[in-house]
Order: structure tokens, then sequence, then C-alpha cells
């Protein structure tokens, strides 16, 4: 034990290393550029309109955070986010409990099932979202749903073309590439169940609706803890997706895309402005993904 306490900062010490210059120090200079007129490669000086002649002559206050909310794109990006994310994580949970029961019912081939619903994820989300595109221009819109084709259903055709079908087409497609890989963290869930209370529950006459909502939904709080974390984080974080799919055309710009495209949208580039949305995006995150694990914590405790 003690080797182990002498050696351990020794084998950190790279980890930890990297962890700081990586992320810790770019963290603190980006809220920092958030309180200054940054143009990303000089820093200007608001009071005398041209460049600083020191970071401190170039300190903005709040006004890039204030630029930030008055920025409609910014607004109209952090709402189309909100809708989605409320969405995904719906569609995601749903998809994958439905999956991880399914195949927990399965005897024969169910490592085969496993691994054909969590090949999606495998896939980036860049090239995701071109096959995507595809399949919603080309196979929905003309093949599938189009006049002549098996059923004319116009909401499903042009989905990339449309600000709220865009919203279904992106839900959708993370759907698919994501549920897979909840359905594991849901199927571990369900393997700690004990059987003994599913028998005790079918000796009481509780049928299999009853049992799902008193047995399996309360034991399996730790999985929608982890489950609602990680769709909520990632639903917000959302980038090669929207940028595959529709590039941010017709009013379908999410948060992480906004900030990337901020610097293009302003001359000079505004990367203060664009800084201080990142810090926005960082806070607004923490605070939902912390409330919510705060919460089914609690759930957890009660049950």
């Amino acid at each position: 034990m003690n080797i182990y306490k002498r050696w351990f900062w020794v084998f950190i010490f790279p980890s930890l290393l990297l962890f700081v210059f990586v992320i810790v120090l770019p963290f603190i200079m980006g809220v920092f550029n958030s309180f200054v007129a940054w143009r990303g490669t000089y820093y200007f000086d608001p009071s005398t309109g041209s460049r600083a002649r020191s970071v401190f002559h170039a300190f903005a206050g709040l006004a890039n955070y204030k630029a930030a909310f008055k920025d409609e794109r910014f607004v109209r990006a952090l709402w189309y986010t909100v809708r989605y994310t409320v969405l995904a994580v719906i569609s995601i949970n749903i998809a994958s409990l439905c999956l991880a029961l399914l195949v927990n019912r399965i005897n024969r081939g169910a490592g085969l099932f496993r691994t054909t619903f969590f090949l999606p994820n495998m896939l980036g989300g860049l090239a995701l979202g071109f096959i995507w595109q595809f399949v919603f221009q080309i196979i929905f819109t003309d093949l599938l749903f189009g006049p002549e084709g098996f059923l004319h259903v116009e909401f499903l055709r042009y989905m990339t073309q449309d600000s709220v079908k865009a919203l279904f087409a992106l839900t959708l497609l993370n759907t698919w590439q994501v549920a897979g890989y909840m359905m594991i963290i849901y199927i571990a869930g369900l393997n700690t169940i004990p059987r003994d209370l599913y028998e005790a529950a079918s000796i009481d006459g509780a049928s299999s609706w009853l049992t799902f909502w008193k047995v399996t939904v309360p034991m399996l709080m730790p999985s929608f803890t982890v489950v609602f974390f990680m769709t909520l984080a990632n639903s917000f974080k959302l980038l090669d997706q929207n940028v595959a799919l529709t590039d941010g055309e017709f009013n379908t710009r999410m948060l992480a895309m906004q900030i990337l495209r901020t610097v293009k949208d302003t001359t000079p580039p505004d990367y203060g402005k664009a800084q201080a949305q990142a810090v926005i995006f960082f806070v607004l995150i923490a605070v939902i993904t912390l409330t919510q694990v705060n919460i089914t914590k609690k759930r957890e405790l009660e049950m």
C-alpha cells in the first residue's frame, strides 16, 4: 500500500499537467478574454477606437455579455437549442430504454443486437450528418414521401430546409446515433435488479405495466441519472451534426455553432463577444446538468 502512495503522484503528474495546460488554463484565459475587447490577434481599446497599448486598456467590463444577449442570432440559437434538447432528451431516453428492455428479454443473440444498436455511435458527427442529409433530401423527399412516393407526407419532405422540421430531423439523427450507447447503461441497470422483486410482483398479481412502474423504474433511477445527465449535456453541446445537416441555414443554428460563427458574423472578428457567449454557454450547461443530477439523486434516495 505504501508503494502505491509513494508512486501515485509520479504516475498521475503527466495527466494532471496535461489537464491543467489543455483544460484549466485555456478556460481561465477564456473567461478573462470575455471581459476585454479582443480581436483574436490584438486587443482593442474601446475608449480610443484603436489598438490597446496593453491588455488592461482593453477592459470592457460586461459589455461583451450585454452584446451577446442583445444579439438576436444568439438569443434565437439559445431558444432553438432548448427546444431541441427537450425533444432529444425525451426521444433518446424512451428509445434507449425500449431497446434495453427488448434486448434484455432476448436469450439468444443478445450480443449481436447490442452490437448492432451500438454501432451508429461509432460514426463521427460530420459523417453522420452528411449521411442523414442524403436520407432527408433524397430518400424522404423524393422516394418515400413525395407525391409519387410510397406515402405522401409533406411534413417529412425537405426536413433540412425548415427550422421546425429541422428540429425533428436533428432529434431523429441524434436518437439513432446515441440510443444504442444509452441502451448499454440501461441494460447494466436492468441486470442489477434482483429477480426476487419480479417474482414477488408476479405472485401478488401485478400486471406487466404495474411491475414496470413500481419495480423497474424505481430500481433504474441510478441509470436514469447518468443517461439524463449525458443526454442533456450532449444535446446542448451538439455541433458537428448541426453543421453537416443544415449548416445553420433557415434559422437552425444551435448554441455551439452560433459561438463558432460569431467571429465570422462580426467585422472585425469580435472574439471577446464570442468568448462571452461561450462562458454563458458553460454556465447554462453547468446549472442545468447539476440541477438535473441533484433532482434525480433525490429521487434515488426517496425510492
